[in-house]
């Protein structure tokens, strides 16, 4: 049997402001001790892992219950990000040891014409909208426009994403699907977005949005864990839109989900599998639920669901196993914004040779998680982050 690394995201986590967060327009965000002001929040083996012993994480203008605890059984941690972003596809990167310099464009005043037009010939279909929205507010406004003419929705976010909104009716998943690919296609260099995002729904007003978004990411700008790990000869399994935020690259096998309840059975189902190397799973919920409408209650339910399963999966860890809980940024659901904010995000270690409260304090780039799973493997480092075996192994 060999060492099996298995690291959970849960989408949007943060736990407070970084140091540049007022230059993101995110001062004052700490997305766990918001989801805390909630009556619904419930958490007590995060925190038995060591979640509010971490550094900072309990830092915050909010008001809330939480408290460190005397003896947390993992090993924790807070990470700063490195990138200049604060989105799914630059978290996940630098997570995985792609560290991204630059931000990815963004379109506050909406997609230039030559843009728009390109996509207009590709698709002989008009566009709609084509301004920053609401994924919700953008279907409720164009939906019925959108019926009528067959124009597709086009709409961004303060996020690096040109996303396309169409009903199932007048636009079949599999042909949105084409769609975005053709914008995809379109969608390089200068204005080289870090999504293209389908965001199909369905119903009579008011509308909603199906399952079957479906994400379509630039490829990695280096070698990532997924990489190094696929090409060391081990398995690198992905669940969620982990498939999808690598652009399908550096997978050996990977299956979608519908919701967080979803991710956390499947993911369980693979605990039980024999396999060698990585799976990496991505809760999605937290951010595009909840996050991105400000249902701070709703959060906090989806924080307080998988705290409740995590006894079920540490209990299916084996001997050699590590499991990893972190985010990939924040989304703090009580600030005016509806976006992604800029916070540290934690980063939880646990497993039956990991020692217990070793509180490995603020470090400088998520990539040291890909740094500790490639020497845990076993696998050529890429020269991204600093591995913490050592510190967290007990021998």
């Amino acid at each position: 049997m060999g060492k099996r690394v298995f690291i959970i995201v849960l989408d949007s986590f943060g736990i407070g402001e970084e140091p540049d967060a007022a230059a993101w327009g995110d001062e004052g965000s700490n997305t766990l001790c918001a989801c805390a002001t909630s009556p619904f929040f419930d958490i007590p083996n995060l925190t038995q892992l060591g979640l509010c012993n971490i550094e900072g994480a309990l830092e915050s203008v909010y008001e809330h219950p939480l408290k460190p605890i005397d003896s947390p059984t993992g090993a924790f941690a807070r990470l700063q990000e490195e990138s200049q972003g604060k989105d799914t596809t630059v978290g996940h990167w630098e997570l995985a040891g792609v560290i991204s310099p630059k931000r990815f464009p963004t379109y506050p005043d909406g997609f230039p014409e030559e843009v728009l037009d390109a996509f207009r010939e590709a698709t002989g279909r008009d566009v709609l909208c084509n301004r920053p929205y609401s994924g919700t507010d953008v279907i409720r406004d164009f939906g019925e426009e959108h019926l009528e003419t067959g124009d597709l929705i086009v709409y961004t976010s303060a996020d690096s994403v040109f996303q396309i909104a169409a009903h199932e009716s007048i636009v079949p998943p599999e042909l949105l699907y084409q769609y975005c690919q053709l914008a995809r296609n379109i969608l390089t260099d200068e204005h080289g977005v870090a999504r293209v995002i389908a965001r199909p729904f369905e119903g009579e007003p008011p509308f909603k949005r199906t399952p079957r978004r479906h994400d379509f990411s630039l490829e990695p700008t280096g070698t990532t864990m997924l990489d190094a790990t696929k090409a060391a000869g081990l398995d690198v399994l992905s669940v969620g839109k982990i498939y999808d935020i690598f652009a399908g690259r550096g997978t050996t096998d990977h299956i979608l989900t519908k919701n967080n309840p979803d991710g956390i059975e499947k993911t369980l189902a693979w605990m039980d599998r024999d396999f060698n190397g990585l799976c990496f799973t991505n809760l999605v919920d937290t951010d595009m639920i909840y996050g991105h409408r400000n249902d701070v209650d709703g959060y906090a339910k989806a924080i307080s669901y998988f705290d409740a399963k995590l006894p079920e999966l540490m209990a299916k860890l084996r001997d050699e196993d590590l499991l990893m809980i972190t985010a990939d940024h924040g989304c703090d659901p009580i600030t005016p914004s509806t976006d992604h904010s800029r916070e540290y995000v934690p980063w939880l270690i646990t497993g039956p040779h990991v020692r217990k409260g070793i509180d490995l304090g603020t470090l400088p780039t998520f990539a040291d998680v890909s740094a500790t799973v490639l020497d845990y493997l076993g696998v050529n480092p890429l020269g991204v982050g600093t591995s913490r075996l050592a510190q967290i192994q007990e021998y």
